[in-house]
């Protein structure tokens, strides 16, 4: 399975729930402007904000194992 950025994964578990940015943002209780910054990819958001609204999908923010080697090639 691909991995999928944070911002990618919000917005298709909000679309396939059905739910607008506002209705998201309220059920999570964060603001719409969060919401919006979030599905757009902005590099820096508080992590315990993500963790609210990763929570109604039953998902929280966690370590993952990256591919040393790979992250070596790619910037090299």
């Amino acid at each position: 399975m691909d991995r999928l950025e944070i911002n990618q994964f919000v917005k298709q578990k909000r679309k396939a729930l059905g739910l607008t940015q506002v209705e998201l943002s309220l059920k999570a209780g964060v603001g719409l402007r969060f919401i919006r910054e979030l599905e757009k990819g902005k590099p820096s958001l508080q992590m315990n904000k993500v963790n609210q609204v990763l929570k109604l999908f039953g998902y929280e923010l966690g370590a993952v194992q990256l591919d040393r080697e790979k992250l070596i090639d790619e910037a090299g």
